[in-house]
């Protein structure tokens, strides 16, 4: 089904795969492609890896010169209403006068305005007076989820797309996008740019065409499944090619694409044919088609073949993307793969209070779950909702704890769903229909009951991401699944059913795009900004408080320990509830690791009076209290000499531990909420993800790394690094450091790798704002 092959690979003419390996020799590789004349050359990897589509759309948006060192200009961003007002409030500190490139604010997560009173709402009215007076496009609320308005508006055949939401991939289009926090969208506003290491790209071969029953989520499972734990394609560029990609439509297409996130790819591109150029041309945008392909030989870091005829109906069982099952191998051994499941999650959420059940799900031999959803930028495409319907059509979801729920990914694909007749048949089957909203995919909607199972064509199934409070003894959970197997299990009372055991519906799919909706209520402002116009602020829109620069010395007191082996970005600070009070620094730092480690913000609040002690008794010339004056001492050496000027010198700030913190969503709280909290670096084995990384940085907070067998830290620890800032500014990569420790102390060494001179700037500065202001 899905075959990994870890080597470098040539792939001919877009179809044929020629495997690289150093033993073999040059001459016999080229008799497999005799037709070509001067093969030597053309199976030369550093000429060859030029012929990627990636290659070439990366160099037609780099501004550095240089191959390897990527500064990267976008054609185009993109923002929801949890992300779009702390971006606009830092690019309005750091000078933003007017959006240079089409930006893209929709409205798609805090939708609902149902917490917080008036605050979501509030911002979204920040928002349309930030496309008002900078030039932006606002869409309103409930017209389109972010992704879904990029794909029909604003995607184009070799482009480059930035959006501070990690699921921008519109690939299928032949639009590279990525997904980043918001400072990164920042410096876009503020005409500076992306910077990057050339990716290393991974080829995508899709041969053979997928089975009756079987849709994008399942393919997407499945490469899912194969490549995160190997951390195959981590921070790389997936391109998809092979034949099979004529077998998919543009929909299933973005369908898989759009799911690539959950491998931990920096990107995403695919090669374009008639298809694509048909989509465009239905969006009215056939000026946005190009043909993609790669190169007559192009040079792969590695390769993905997956056999789509082999793929089977799958299931991400809780509580992650890459916890893959066949549907049928779950049925056929319910018992023993719930009960695993169980134990996991069990020593996830760490709590012995709360008890999570899977195996009672499990009726007379059947897996029963509670609720369906199919939503977002994932399930809530055309195809998806219109097979759903047809599967559904004249079927009953039933009067029992079963509930099935369906969000069209935006009001045009509403509208032809209306008129093709699909939405009557999912209403008379007991099926709610809402508008277009992210909520079932972060934890704002749709919420099962305690210990309810719910099964979602979205995105993520994270720990809480249905919405529930384990904190406030409530669990539930998300497994993720394909639309099609979604309806065949409705169709089946809520028994978890594989849609290749049903009659899927074998009709064509003909879909009319009528962009009225937009035209007559989106606003399209770029290049019309008027700069005098006021922005407009609810009470709940604070400023960012003020961040120190780094000084010549850091304490650092730990104050989380996380050793699980990948931390999440919603572990760090929720999603759900918790968005309302994204415009509010303050506010929202008060729940930052609130399900992970509830002690946590009240630690950190105490390391920031530590060091409002420290700076008062300078300003004051007064001695410092006991705890701090020991710990200073024995970062001295056990010498109280000089200890005054050290003292002076060494800021004090909390630091986090955990093993690979940063999976999953760009969201730069993560890292901004431990900042406003005093947050002064974090250190890790790794980093899961680049934008989490890239955040820290921005934020002022240095990413260090430990390796495994220096990592023993508890919370209470103290570690100080001397001469910090001059070991940072001068490039170093590695940093002795002094434990010190109720168990005693010892030396270590952390390590920081590849900063570039602007991110050693932002750090000394202490973050992007105060990098700004300083220029």
């Amino acid at each position: 089904m899905v075959e990994i092959i870890n080597k470098g690979t040539y792939l001919y003419n877009g179809n044929t795969i020629i495997a690289h390996d150093d033993d073999i020799n040059i001459d016999k590789i080229a008799a497999q492609v005799k037709e070509i004349a001067s093969v030597k050359e053309l199976l030369n990897s550093d000429k060859a890896r030029k012929n990627t589509i990636a290659y070439s759309i990366l160099m037609n948006h780099n501004k550095s010169g240089d191959e390897k060192n990527l500064r990267i200009k976008f054609d185009a961003m993109a923002s929801h209403d949890i992300t779009y007002v702390g971006i606009i409030q830092t690019a309005k500190a750091s000078g933003l006068k007017e959006f240079p490139i089409p930006y893209v604010l929709t409205n798609c997560h805090n939708s609902l305005c149902a917490v917080g009173g008036t605050i979501n709402e509030d911002d979204h009215m920040f928002g349309l007076s930030a496309a008002k007076k900078y030039g932006g496009i606002y869409v309103p609320a409930h017209q389109a989820v972010i992704h879904q308005y990029m794909r029909e508006m604003m995607a184009s055949c070799g482009s480059m797309i930035l959006g501070s939401d990690s699921h921008t991939r519109y690939g299928a289009l032949g639009t590279m996008a990525v997904g980043e926090g918001g400072p990164e969208l920042v410096k876009q506003l503020l005409n500076k740019t992306y910077d990057v290491s050339s990716p290393e790209v991974i080829a995508v071969y899709l041969e053979g065409k997928p089975k009756a029953g079987v849709g994008p989520q399942d393919v997407a499972l499945a490469i899912i499944g194969a490549v995160f734990k190997k951390g195959f394609v981590k921070n790389k560029v997936m391109e998809f090619v092979g034949p099979g990609i004529s077998n998919l439509s543009v929909d299933y297409r973005n369908g898989i694409d759009v799911m690539t996130t959950e491998t931990t790819c920096l990107s995403s591109i695919w090669c374009t044919d008639d298809k694509v150029e048909e989509y465009y041309k239905i969006h009215g945008r056939e000026e946005s088609y190009a043909k993609l392909q790669p190169g007559l030989v192009a040079y792969y870091d590695g390769l993905i073949k997956v056999d789509l005829s082999k793929v089977e109906p799958m299931i991400a069982l809780p509580f992650h993307p890459s916890n893959v099952y066949a549907i049928a191998e779950l049925n056929k051994n319910a018992k023993e793969i719930l009960t695993a499941v169980e134990a996991d999650v069990q020593k996830q959420i760490d709590n012995p209070k709360i008890k999570f059940g899977l195996a009672d799900k499990i009726i007379d031999g059947r897996i029963r779950v509670d609720q369906g959803i199919v939503a977002g930028c994932s399930g809530g495409t055309y195809e998806n909702i219109h097979k759903v319907a047809g599967i559904m059509n004249a079927n009953s979801i039933g009067n029992d704890y079963f509930t099935m729920n369906v969000y069209p990914a935006s009001q045009p694909i509403y509208m032809q769903l209306i008129k093709d007749g699909s939405i009557g048949k999912l209403m008379e089957t007991g099926s709610i229909v809402k508008t277009a909203f992210c909520g079932p995919c972060f934890g704002a909607g749709d919420v099962p009951a305690n210990n309810g199972f719910s099964i979602r064509h979205t995105t993520r199934n994270f720990p809480n991401r249905e919405g529930s409070k384990p904190g406030a003894g409530q669990i539930s959970a998300v497994a993720l699944m394909d639309a099609m197997s979604i309806a065949a299990t409705a169709v089946n009372g809520g028994y978890l059913t594989p849609a290749t055991e049903i009659d899927v519906p074998d009709e064509e799919i003909n879909y009319n795009f009528n962009s009225k909706v937009y035209e007559n209520r989106v606003y399209f402002g770029f290049q019309k900004a008027e700069k005098e116009s006021e922005l407009k602020y609810g009470p709940n829109i604070a400023d960012w408080p003020a961040m120190p620069a780094l000084s010549e010395n850091i304490l650092l007191k730990m104050v989380s320990v996380i050793n699980d082996p990948v931390t999440t970005t919603d572990e760090l600070i929720p999603s759900g509830e918790t968005s309302s009070y994204r415009s509010n620094p303050l506010k929202l730092a008060e729940f930052a690791l609130s399900r992970k480690d509830p002690e946590y913000v009240g630690r950190a609040k105490a390391v920031q009076e530590l060091e409002t002690l420290r700076s008062t008794a300078i300003k004051e010339n007064r001695v410092l209290d006991t705890e701090l004056i020991n710990v200073f001492e024995a970062a001295n050496g056990g010498s109280s000499e000089n200890l005054k000027e050290l003292i002076r010198n060494t800021e004090v700030g909390s630091v986090i531990f955990a093993i690979k913190p940063g999976d999953g969503s760009a969201r730069e709280q993560a890292a901004s909420c431990q900042r406003v909290l005093g947050g002064a670096a974090n250190i890790a084995e790794e980093y899961a993800t680049k934008r989490y990384r890239s955040n820290l940085i921005n934020w002022g907070m240095i990413p260090f790394i430990i390796d495994s067998s220096e990592n023993s830290f508890e919370v209470g620890d103290y570690i100080f690094v001397k001469d910090i800032r001059q070991a940072i500014a001068s490039g170093r990569e590695a940093f002795n450091a002094k434990v010190i420790s109720a168990k005693g102390n010892r030396n270590i060494t952390l390590k920081i790798s590849s900063l570039t001179e602007d991110e050693k700037d932002i750090i000394l500065s202490g973050c992007l704002i105060n990098y700004y202001a300083n220029k």
